[in-house]
């Protein structure tokens, strides 16, 4: 095998998107993934190419992913790439009668019953998955996320992104949060994806461990106190080590060395391609300030404990932006201010203090965070839009609102309760 590509950490940026196939008229979820990337001699792939980017399958067959198969260094470029690409998604899935669906969770479908797996390749993976874990949950079948994908280029880089990494990702549902619903209700969390993912392998605890990642002195370390536990502990249930792989491990943000990358997988998919581009920004402005900050924890300092993260992330999980950050040795790795505040505001004092963006940043990139900032997270702005009105009419009015504003490329902006009928023909 090559050895994989490297690129100096921050140089350049890889996205994988999620988006569920749902049913033009009704939102159902439809399984028809491989209708997508089938070939014109009826073959069907894992993956199908689309100028610079790539259409793949996932687990199930309601969802597809979208990504940039080279690490980028132009998030404008790929911002414009990845909304041509939605958009002829769109039109294929047009001949189905279907349409792709934004946000983290499918409002109402049933796991047991809405959920098909990938049938065409790659079948012993997903059969020893359904084999070994429950899989007709939430927790597996009803998850899309945006995957941030950060190089290094040797070791030395490794450890300090791995460590700045582990600093941001407790506050990240804050800023990113977009799965309050979930079988037609009110979750009572701004990131409920996260709440149900983070236990979807507990029968394996160190395949997720505290979601937050411990922190590490090299590749041999990680290797040794992150990868081999997991082997070790699923090996009876897996002889044959199918799953045996890095990507095995589902913490938060995980070391994939076969492309010399720390792959961050916590983010919600957003309800368009610029809030998606947009956060994925921030998160790369935040982490990088960490990266190269005086106070950020090199290879020599303290770092804050795995339990104190994992605290401030089950929080932010649970309230978003609104959820209060307490923890000094927290704020003081971040380099600011130890008072006590609230997870949005933490989120504005960072970017403030961040420097210039270390790939293009998408142009609009500044104004969609302040969006996020002024009117809530996508979660909040969805409840805030249905009110105390959680029937299927009013889900799908909402929802159907956040397919278009997808495939128009806009915000979902939470004060058009008034105008839902209007907004869910295409208006604004």
């Amino acid at each position: 095998m090559n050895a994989p590509e490297r690129y100096p950490a921050f140089s350049a940026v890889g996205i994988e998107l999620e988006y569920v196939l749902a049913d033009a008229l009704t939102l159902d979820c439809v399984p028809i993934a491989d209708q997508l990337l089938k070939s014109d001699d009826g073959q069907f792939a894992t993956e199908r190419q689309y100028r610079d980017l790539a259409w793949s399958n996932e687990f199930f067959m309601h969802v597809i992913e979208l990504k940039n198969p080279r690490p980028s260094a132009d998030l404008d470029a790929l911002q414009h790439s990845c909304q041509s690409a939605v958009n002829a998604l769109n039109e294929s899935l047009g001949a189905h009668r279907a349409c792709l669906m934004p946000t983290a969770m499918h409002p109402w479908m049933d796991p047991r019953t809405d959920a098909r797996r990938w049938p065409h390749g790659n079948t012993d993976v997903y059969d020893t998955y359904a084999r070994i874990f429950d899989c007709g949950t939430h927790g597996w079948a009803n998850l899309q996320s945006m995957h941030i994908n950060l190089p290094f280029a040797d070791e030395d880089q490794f450890v300090r992104l791995h460590a700045a990494i582990r600093l941001i990702l407790p506050i990240i549902p804050a800023l990113a949060a977009s799965s309050p619903i979930a079988d037609g209700r009110f979750t009572g969390f701004a990131d409920a994806r996260l709440e149900a993912y983070r236990s979807n392998a507990d029968r394996f605890p160190s395949i997720v461990g505290h979601l937050i990642p411990d922190p590490v002195a090299g590749e041999s370390a990680y290797r040794d106190r992150v990868l081999a536990p997991m082997y070790r502990e699923i090996a009876e249930a897996d002889p044959g080590h199918v799953l045996q792989h890095e990507w095995l491990n589902s913490r938060g943000a995980i070391a994939r060395f076969e492309r010399s990358a720390i792959e961050i997988r916590i983010t919600d998919t957003q309800e368009c391609v610029p809030a998606d581009l947009a956060l994925a920004t921030a998160i790369v402005q935040a982490v990088k300030c960490c990266y190269a900050d005086a106070h950020a924890p090199g290879p020599a300092a303290a770092p804050v404990a795995t339990a104190q993260l994992e605290a401030i992330f089950l929080r932010c999980v649970e309230e978003g932006e609104h959820a209060i950050v307490a923890d000094a040795d927290y704020l003081q790795a971040l380099g600011l201010s130890t008072s006590p505040c609230r997870a949005g505001d933490l989120w504005r004092r960072l970017l403030e203090q961040a420097g210039e963006c270390p790939v293009r940043a998408p142009r609009g990139w500044k104004h969609v965070i302040q969006v996020i900032l002024e009117h809530g997270t996508l979660s909040r702005r969805i409840v805030r839009a249905l009110g105390k009105d959680f029937s299927r009419n009013d889900l799908r009015d909402v929802y159907r609102h956040l397919c278009a504003c997808l495939n128009d490329g806009r915000l979902f902006i939470d004060d058009t309760r008034s105008r839902r009928h209007g907004a869910s023909r295409g208006t604004h």
